[in-house]
């Protein structure tokens, strides 16, 4: 009778134990901020400069 009492008390501490489950990891999202470079600053510049020499130029 006591080992019956025994294995009752373990199953019911192993049946405890696992009532929970494993539960997945929770991971948040990794943050990726992009860059923005703009080339139009390069080539507009230039060109409005060679509008104005131009202007000047034809008067």
């Amino acid at each position: 009778m006591k080992k019956l009492a025994l294995a009752a008390a373990l199953t019911a501490v192993a049946t405890a134990s696992f009532a929970g489950g494993l539960a997945e990891p929770v991971m948040e999202p990794e943050v990726v901020e992009a860059t923005t470079s703009s080339s139009a600053g390069g080539i507009v510049v230039p060109l409005l400069l060679l509008l104005v020499v131009a202007a000047v130029a034809a008067n």
